[in-house]
């Protein structure tokens, strides 16, 4: 029964570290800020697109990225 609450303790530590992981991926440099913002100036809301001209980056996080920067929701 020690087993399971040990185990147990070990998928929250790692769910948080896999949260903290994420939330840190979503800093972007000054030069990717520009860049998804002429790039969302010439082809709109195509973040596949957008996120090919960016290593390492997903169209998810900078869709997350754009919608949590630049939301309209007034």
């Amino acid at each position: 029964m020690a087993d399971f609450t040990h185990s147990s303790d070990d998928s929250s530590a790692h769910s948080t570290a896999e949260e903290t992981s994420k939330e840190s991926k979503l800093e972007f440099s000054e030069d990717e800020e520009a860049l998804i913002t002429r790039m969302f100036n010439l082809v709109g809301e195509r973040w596949t697109l957008i996120a090919g001209r960016i290593p390492g980056r997903t169209a998810e996080e900078i869709e997350k990225y754009w919608t949590t920067r630049y939301s309209t929701s007034e």
